[in-house]
């Protein structure tokens, strides 16, 4: 069964920092691009990072730019989005999806009924 799972959201304060996961299960992640997309309330799903399934090429948002990091640990079939230096418009719901695009950037627009989804963490950004 193909799944994937997001973890690793909760409550932080301003300027703090969290690590979210990106675990699959049923394919092999390496294979893949990989997306992670925020939904604020009340707006649009939005990709804020996304590797390529190759060398590592990652597209940032620039909302995020320089703040998250986003890797891959294909041993654990897993992808990591170091967040950084937290801001209250970070508050949302954040996303994992894999498919075959061809670029990084491609996977940021990804369509929601296309590609492996996962259901999401919450992450909010409050003090």
């Amino acid at each position: 069964q193909v799944q994937v799972v997001e973890s690793g959201g909760g409550l932080v304060q301003p300027g703090g920092s969290l690590r979210l996961s990106c675990a699959a299960s049923g394919f092999i992640l390496d294979y893949y691009h990989i997306g992670w997309f925020r939904q604020a309330p009340g707006k649009e799903r939005e990709g804020i990072s996304c590797i390529s399934n190759s060398d590592g090429n990652t597209y940032y948002a620039k909302s995020v730019k320089g703040r998250f990091t986003m890797s891959r640990d294909n041993a654990k079939n897993t992808v990591y989005l170091q967040m950084n230096k937290l801001k209250p418009e970070d508050t949302g719901v954040y996303y994992c999806a894999a498919d075959f695009v061809p670029t990084p950037q491609a996977m940021c627009v990804l369509p929601a009924d296309e590609g492996h989804w996962g259901q999401g963490t919450q992450v909010t950004v409050s003090s």
